[in-house]
């Protein structure tokens, strides 16, 4: 089963992945994790995103699609994966459709997390206070939700089209969202 989570920083992407992969033995694919462990492993790609990180830029789609590729090559990944946040473009979203139809596999389920702003804000920065976090700075939460906006939410247009977007409503407790994921993708 391949699954794809959207939605907007703070829209708890990350906590329901891991809820969903711990339920499913599916490994998780968070971009943020991958590029991390590339560049403290020192693997070809991770040398190369390292440059661009080094730099302050965005590491190039390439890189990015060469990572998800050599996780979808595992034998973890076989009956699937959960991409957490990922792709964030339609050109990603279209290198993805083309990684899995190597594989004779497409995209099963794609849910995005509805979350009204006041709340997004209201969780960003009580992870800030929490984790000592830069990027959940309110100057940077502005930023952020405004990337989302203009780079992501076309995504969500993509996926209706293909019949495989399920809107879930972000709010209340964890366990209560965890089931509505659970009820949309079927575990």
């Amino acid at each position: 089963m391949y699954i794809i989570l959207l939605g907007p920083p703070g829209s708890g992407k990350g906590t329901q992945g891991a809820i969903v992969a711990a339920r499913t033995g599916l490994p998780r694919i968070s971009t943020g994790d991958l590029l991390r462990a590339a560049v403290r492993d020192e693997t070809p790609l991770g040398r190369q995103a390292k440059h661009f990180m080094e730099q302050g830029l965005l590491v190039p789609d390439e890189i990015i699609i060469g990572l998800i590729q050599e996780v979808l090559n595992t034998p973890d990944a076989a009956n699937g994966v959960i991409m957490d946040g990922f792709p964030r473009t339609v050109a990603q979203a279209e290198a993805v459709d083309r990684l899995l139809a190597e594989r004779n596999a497409a995209i099963d389920h794609v849910l995005t997390f509805e979350v009204p702003k006041e709340e997004l804000v209201r969780r960003l920065l009580g992870r800030a206070s929490d984790e000592r976090r830069s990027d959940d700075a309110p100057e940077a939460i502005e930023r952020r939700l405004e990337v989302y906006r203009n780079e992501t939410e076309p995504l969500i247009a993509f996926y209706r089209d293909r019949g495989v977007l399920t809107a879930i409503q972000g709010t209340g407790s964890i366990d209560t969202i965890a089931m509505r994921v659970e009820e949309a993708v079927g575990i």
